[in-house]
C-alpha cells in the first residue's frame, strides 16, 4: 500500500501563532495617519498589518487581494467614500469586520455605517489602547462602540420611534422584563452571532430563535438586530449575561 506523507514546516507554536494572528487592513487618505496607525498595531505580536489603502477604490481592490480579518475604514476618501466602500463590502465580503476610524463626529453617518454592517466605530482622538482593543473585540465577533456613540445612535433610533408612532401611545422600552433565555439571545446577538449559530450554541431550533427574537423586539420596543444590539451594549447587557434589563 502507497503512503503519503504530509510535510511539516511549522511547529506547534508557529501553527498556533498563524491562527491566531488578526490580519489587518488600514484605509486612509492620509499616509501620516496610516504610517502612525501601522506603527501602533505592528506593536501588538497578534496583529499584523498586511496592506494599506488610500481611496475607496483601492480598499475595495485590496480586501478582495487580502481578504482580511479586520479593516479599519475612514469616511472620508477620494474616489470612494467611507460609506459608499462599506455599501459595496457588503455585496461582495461578508467576512471581514469593518471599523469606522473617523474624525467625523455626524451621528447620522454612524447610524448609516452600522446599518451597512459596520462592526465598530471608532474616533480618531481614541486612545491608542481602546483602538487596539477594539480590533479584538470586533474580530472576535462583537460590536464595538465607545458609551458616548451608543448614546447618541440610541437617541437617533428612539426619536426615530417616536416620529414614526405619530406622537401617541408609541411603545415603550422594556414593556415586561426578559425571561432568563430572552436574555440569553440579547447577548449573543450583541457579539454577533446568527440565528442559525444560536440555534446550535443554544441547542434550540432557528425557528425558536426567530420567535425568541420577536418576543424580545416587542418588549424592548426594539425594530430590528442593529437597534437590539445597541441597546445590549448601552445597558451593558452584552458583558453581563445573568443581569436584568433596568427600568
Amino acid at each position: 500500500m502507497e503512503t503519503v506523507s504530509e510535510p511539516i514546516n511549522d511547529s506547534p507554536q508557529t501553527t498556533e501563532k498563524k491562527k491566531s494572528t488578526v490580519r489587518i487592513l488600514l484605509a486612509d487618505d492620509h499616509p501620516i495617519v496610516r504610517d502612525g496607525l501601522k506603527k501602533l498595531l505592528q506593536l501588538e505580536d497578534d496583529f499584523e498589518v498586511v496592506g494599506e489603502a488610500g481611496d475607496g477604490r483601492e480598499v475595495l481592490e485590496k480586501v478582495h487581494e487580502l481578504d482580511p480579518d479586520v479593516l479599519l475604514l475612514d469616511l472620508r476618501m477620494p474616489n470612494l467614500d467611507g460609506l459608499s466602500a462599506l455599501q459595496a463590502l457588503q455585496q461582495t465580503n461578508k467576512r471581514t469586520r469593518v471599523i469606522i476610524l473617523t474624525a467625523s463626529e455626524d451621528k447620522n453617518e454612524f447610524v448609516q455605517a452600522m446599518k451597512l454592517g459596520c462592526s465598530g466605530i471608532v474616533l480618531k482622538q481614541t486612545a491608542p489602547d481602546l483602538i487596539v482593543k477594539s480590533i479584538r473585540k470586533v474580530n472576535s465577533g462583537e460590536i464595538w462602540l465607545d458609551s458616548l456613540t451608543t448614546a447618541a445612535v440610541m437617541r437617533h433610533f428612539s426619536t426615530g420611534q417616536e416620529q414614526s408612532s405619530g406622537g401617541g401611545g408609541g411603545k415603550g422600552r422594556e414593556r415586561s422584563p426578559l425571561s432568563t433565555r430572552e436574555r440569553e439571545i440579547v447577548v449573543l446577538v450583541a457579539q454577533g452571532y446568527k440565528n442559525k449559530e444560536m440555534a446550535e450554541k443554544m441547542f434550540i431550533s432557528e425557528q425558536t430563535v426567530k420567535n425568541h427574537l420577536h418576543n424580545i423586539f416587542d418588549k424592548l420596543g426594539v425594530s430590528d438586530r442593529l437597534e437590539l444590539a445597541l441597546y445590549a451594549i448601552h445597558k451593558g447587557l452584552h458583558l453581563a449575561p445573568d443581569t436584568t434589563p433596568a427600568p
